[in-house]
């Protein structure tokens, strides 16, 4: 079953998050297992809300994609949930 990513970004803003995504949106959008990808801010950063068909296929992106992209001292604290269902459309 399908898993949601959790991202907080303490001290990211609004123009760092639009910039990391303007770098990573296409391959996001062709990385195997991407379902979707959501972000909104919260009180000191930005938390990013993905789906995955698996946790390899996320944990994959993240270490040959994002990681290697993001600026000195932005350090996101993911988390890996099971989802019990998804619908889509």
């Amino acid at each position: 079953m399908a898993v949601l990513v959790t991202a907080e970004v303490p001290g990211q803003t609004e123009q760092g998050y639009d910039g990391m995504l303007v770098a990573l949106e296409g391959a996001l959008r062709q990385a195997p297992g991407f379902v979707l990808h959501s972000a909104h801010p919260f009180e000191g950063g930005w938390r990013i809300l993905e789906i995955w068909d698996s946790k390899a296929q996320a944990n994959e992106f993240f270490a040959k994609s994002v990681a290697p992209n993001l600026p000195s001292g932005v350090r996101p604290k993911r988390s890996i949930l099971d989802l019990h269902s998804l619908v889509t459309r």
